[in-house]
């Protein structure tokens, strides 16, 4: 199990495999398993047995997990494929405590958890 730096609603890009190439927004991820789910990217066709619901059941297509090692997180500004690192931010508070941002190696920028509008330049 490794140290997984993306996030649930970052953008990545597929970089290996059957859906090379392709970009989609993260749904949900799996640290233990260390997948994540990335939407309309890795589309496996499954049968659904009939239910009180859908009487007539059939094939439903949906997204299935997608090991962390084929993406990678896209950067806004420049929309190529780029690492994570991470930073370390002074917080200012009476503790002289470090606070851990990820940061974006292509441009240096800081990518908060959820938040992929704003930015700062981090060292």
């Amino acid at each position: 199990m490794s140290r997984m730096r993306i996030k649930k609603g970052d953008r990545v890009r597929v970089i290996s495999g059957k859906d090379a190439g392709k970009e989609g927004k993260v749904l949900r991820r799996d640290l233990q398993k260390d997948t994540l789910v990335v939407e309309n990217v890795n589309i496996v066709t499954k049968s659904a047995r009939p239910t009180q619901k859908d009487p007539r059941g059939g094939f439903v297509k949906k997204e299935a997990p997608l090991h962390a090692c084929k993406v990678m997180l896209v950067c806004p500004s420049c929309g190529k494929a780029t690492r994570v690192s991470r930073a370390y931010l002074d917080s200012g508070k009476k503790s002289p405590r470090l606070q851990a941002v990820r940061r974006d190696s292509r441009q240096g920028l800081r990518r908060d958890s959820y938040d992929t509008a704003s930015f700062d330049k981090v060292q």
